[in-house]
């Protein structure tokens, strides 16, 4: 009986620790959706849009990505959905300026930022909270 229960109570940690690793997600730290995202290397840069493009990613929806030229140098700008840009009725075309507030990072040994703001034209389009958290998300957290 002993060893019955002492079995049965194994059982329930593994599934316990094994939902907890699940709802974390490869990067960890259940935030799966900001694990790209690191608050240290947050950045606020100024430029022209020189390119904007739609990426199919794993999940099969296009992503909106952004050729930046700085004076820093050029940046691939990672937005997010196009569908969420478009539900907030934000376009972007070449020759828009633009200020980008995001993580740095290298993608294919490029510079590259993923927003978590932008600004043009006086507006802003937040995409991601101070962690780095997509507001698309069902898990975003609520709009303060």
């Amino acid at each position: 009986m002993k060893r019955g229960i002492v079995t049965l109570l194994g059982l329930f940690l593994i599934a316990a620790v094994s939902l907890v690793m699940a709802q974390a997600g490869p990067g960890g730290g259940g935030r799966r959706g900001a694990r790209n995202y690191n608050p240290a290397t947050e950045t606020t840069v100024t430029g022209t849009v020189e390119n904007v493009t739609q990426l199919t990613g794993q999940r099969g929806s296009a992503g909106t990505h952004l050729t930046l030229k700085t004076d820093q140098g050029e940046y691939d700008v990672h937005l997010g959905p196009a569908s969420y840009l478009s539900a907030q009725q934000f376009t972007f075309t070449k020759g828009d300026k633009l200020e980008v507030v995001g993580s740095k990072t290298k993608v294919g040994g490029k510079d590259a930022l993923i927003a978590r703001q932008v600004t043009k034209d006086g507006k802003t389009l937040t995409l991601r909270d101070e962690q780095g958290f997509p507001k698309w998300s069902r898990a975003a957290t609520p709009a303060k």
